[in-house]
């Protein structure tokens, strides 16, 4: 088992134990945890090797999978604070060619809330296309939803993060998303966070966790997503997920990581993802930074859709691009009520809890199998609260 190095004091250290029991017990071989309370942090902790010979560090970078999406969803409501974006207005109102296909009346909250009908693009899609913003873009233009826009929820896997990343580009007029991001995000709050990796930074390899873990509800994992898609090659969730293979296959790629795919290749450190969610979870403000405003902030938690999900095929709760708290231990975003963030693929998750002014960030290099909260960070989750006792 690695050695725990970080950063905590006597007060956290049943939550160091929590970590090395999932070193010991969960299979876990790589992997970092991070937390801020009311603006500070109170934890840093990482084990493991990022690469075969190469030590982890605190500021080792993981590819996010679909913890991503709550760094789309700020920086679309960073824009609504200013102004220059309309939740209830029509996309195409900003994106005239977005109005093809029948989707002229989808608004900004329906593709926050996944209610727009767009999960999946339901042409054969290249294998490279998704490397390719244009190509992607353009794609997105001239879909056609699965289903009356507003009509259902249907979680957006990867067509989530180009589409209101173009959105963003087509208001602020931002050569790249991950500019937009990195200059009112990122660079702000001094973050490395962002899309894709770039630059001379440890970066983890994304490999599969070789002990299954027990742990998550109402079958919450990848063998109930492949029953689904096995069901309906056709349909939906088949094509969300495998259309094309490389949204599945190609997370350790350079071409993967040269791109921006805002869904999913989100890249960022324990630290980072936790101070991200820190500011959310302490009024909208780190170190004096402001992200958002408070009237903004509470769009976070708002609950816009809460039904069975069509793509995941399990009831899921949402706000404006965040995912919130169900009292289910897989969909638990701390203990407060208004817990808001966003799990990944194979076990990475960042979320605020503001009744407790936490924000917490976890990541992995081994991916596990559940679909939302892996048994991993819940009990981190479990122990962190203990530590911190009943009342916020």
């Amino acid at each position: 088992m690695s050695e725990v190095q970080g950063h905590w004091t006597d007060r956290w250290e049943p939550l160091v134990n929590a970590f090395r029991e999932n070193m010991a017990e969960a299979g876990e071989e790589a992997a970092a945890l991070a937390v801020y309370r009311a603006g500070e942090p109170l934890v840093s902790l990482w084990a493991g090797e990022a690469s075969p010979g190469q030590p982890w560090q605190e500021a080792t970078q993981v590819n996010l999978f679909s913890a991503s999406k709550g760094i789309v969803a700020l920086s679309v409501l960073q824009l609504v604070d200013a102004r220059q974006l309309d939740l209830d207005k029509p996309v195409a109102h900003y994106w005239p060619e977005f109005a093809q296909q029948g989707k002229s009346g989808i608004r900004v909250r329906d593709l926050l809330s996944h209610r727009s009908g767009l999960s999946a693009l339901q042409d054969r899609v290249a294998e490279e296309d998704i490397f390719d913003w244009d190509t992607m873009v353009e794609r997105i233009e001239r879909a056609e939803p699965w289903w009356s826009p507003g009509s259902a929820q249907g979680y957006s896997p990867f067509l989530f993060g180009w589409t209101l990343g173009e959105l963003v580009r087509r208001i602020t007029g931002a050569e790249r998303f991950n500019d937009w991001v990195a200059d009112r995000i990122t660079q702000p709050l001094g973050l490395g966070l962002g899309f894709g990796a770039r630059g001379e930074v440890s970066l983890a390899q994304a490999r599969p966790l070789k002990k299954a873990l027990g742990g998550a509800s109402n079958g919450a994992d990848s063998q109930s997503l492949g029953k689904i898609m096995k069901a309906d090659p056709r349909g939906v969730t088949n094509k969300a997920f495998s259309n094309p293979m490389t949204l599945l296959t190609a997370a350790n790629t350079e071409q993967w990581r040269q791109a921006e795919i805002p869904a999913a290749n989100g890249h960022s450190s324990a630290r980072d993802l936790a101070a991200l969610y820190g500011a959310l979870a302490n009024r909208g403000d780190l170190g004096g930074v402001r992200l958002l405003s408070e009237k903004q902030l509470a769009l976070c938690g708002d609950e816009l859709t809460f039904e069975q999900d069509r793509v995941l095929g399990l009831p899921l709760r949402f706000g404006h691009g965040f995912m919130l708290s169900q009292k289910r231990a897989d969909c638990r975003f701390g203990r407060g009520r208004g817990g808001f963030g966003h799990p990944g693929a194979g076990g990475c998750l960042g979320f605020a809890d503001p009744d407790y002014g936490i924000g917490f960030g976890y990541v992995t290099g081994r991916m596990g199998q559940s679909l939302l909260i892996d048994p991993r960070p819940q009990r981190l989750i479990n122990a962190l609260y203990d530590c911190l006792g009943e009342a916020p």
